[in-house]
């Protein structure tokens, strides 16, 4: 009797998870997901970056499933005729202060496999980059640009060709274990399934709560605000063109992004979310229940000067400028133009501590994600292989 595997979620995660299970196991598989369209939220809302791993704990699993990510999802791009493009990145120190960080960096690349990796002076960065500024850089000629949205609507295609389905507005509203199978409501409809595989990203906690698996873990949202680069000013920008991270956090900082369609994009800023969903400041309708978890509290105590930083970039135009002018100091305020940002999943412990590795967990025949951050797009095929080595094979 062939297999009946479920997924809530039709972003890039899930539906690499889908068409491998149903590619490697021939599984019938089922993505049920609540919006009308595949990549809704964290998938179609990103910088569009190949990450090619530098920044990963090496042995982690973000390490190890990013490099492995890369090269499945480069020979993917060209199998299917989809946008890839190297565009190379440089992570750019603007002071002396940051060459330290900056060797760590190139260290740590190096010890994940990123292949290629240069260290370059001020002299040597603008050879690559002419129109930014900084004292030292390292140089990463292989992480790419793609089109995730498109790589998601490719992965659905997959997944229909092998004879699965994909449900939209198929909002999940409930999920029990009954007689060796699990039994999902999604929409007015129940299904049955041998396995469940949770990639709900934003909806993560509400769906493992369904399940019976809360847990110590718990989905913090925040906003990633962008400006586009207008006119003649996206021409200051060849590719990538990055700060070098602050290592008390899984973000990155301001930076300026290349995209497939040649638009530039300056951010993103990360800003506490009131909403899972939290697109705008407007929208609050999840204050009380991200609030009131106790690992928000404890990071809010821990990181709250870094939090008001935030905020006032997110408010003040000046202050995106000045982050951008810091590499290229050309950029002038009329350069700046506001457009579409997103909401990233950040999983936060009880302790207040952010969850840096991703976090994949079993419980009975359910297999939840619980974080899957960036390099997330990156490493979806790679994600997929390993859950797929996850989910408990049937009985026979």
């Amino acid at each position: 009797m062939t297999e009946k595997i479920g997924v809530v979620g039709a972003g890039i995660v899930g539906l690499a998870v889908a068409r491998e299970l149903a590619r490697t196991r021939g599984a019938e598989v089922t993505v049920l997901d609540k919006e009308h369209r595949v990549g809704a939220h964290q998938t179609g809302h990103n910088s569009g970056v190949v990450h090619a791993g530098l920044y990963y704990q090496p042995g982690s699993l973000k390490a190890r499933l990013c490099r492995e990510g890369v090269a499945m999802l480069r020979a993917y791009c060209a199998e299917h005729s989809l946008p890839y493009e190297e565009v190379g990145k440089l992570v750019v120190a603007s002071g002396r202060a940051e060459r330290p960080r900056l060797a760590a960096l190139a260290e740590r690349a190096r010890a994940n496999g990123v292949p290629d990796i240069a260290e370059l002076d001020g002299l040597a960065l603008r050879e690559i980059e002419p129109n930014a500024v900084g004292v030292a850089a390292v140089h990463s000629p292989h992480t790419a640009i793609t089109d995730f949205p498109a790589v998601a609507r490719r992965l659905a295609q997959d997944v229909a060709d092998m004879g699965g389905s994909v449900r939209l507005a198929h909002p999940v509203r409930a999920i029990r274990e009954r007689l060796g199978k699990v039994q999902v409501l999604a929409g007015k409809r129940v299904f049955t399934f041998d396995r469940l595989v949770v990639c709900a990203g934003l909806g993560s906690d509400a769906i493992a709560t369904m399940a019976g698996g809360a847990g110590d873990v718990r989905i913090v949202p925040f906003r990633g605000e962008y400006y586009e680069l207008a006119g003649s000013a996206k021409d200051l920008v060849r590719g990538l063109i990055y700060p070098v991270p602050d290592p008390r956090y899984p973000f990155l900082g301001v930076h300026l992004t290349k995209h497939i369609g040649g638009e530039v994009l300056v951010g993103p800023n990360a800003v506490l979310a009131l909403a899972y969903e939290g697109y705008t400041w407007r929208d609050v309708r999840d204050a009380g229940r991200i609030l009131t978890w106790p690992g928000t509290l404890r990071m809010a105590r821990s990181h709250w000067r870094t939090g008001v930083r935030e905020v006032y970039g997110s408010l003040v135009k000046q202050s995106f400028l000045d982050a951008a002018r810091r590499y290229v100091p050309a950029l002038t305020a009329a350069d700046l133009s506001r457009t579409t940002g997103g909401v990233r999943a950040q999983a936060v412990a009880r302790d207040g501590s952010l969850v840096d590795d991703f976090v994949i967990d079993v419980r009975g025949k359910v297999v939840l994600v619980r974080n899957a951050p960036s390099p997330g797009a990156t490493s979806s095929l790679a994600i997929a292989r390993h859950i797929a080595g996850v989910v408990p094979a049937p009985s026979r």
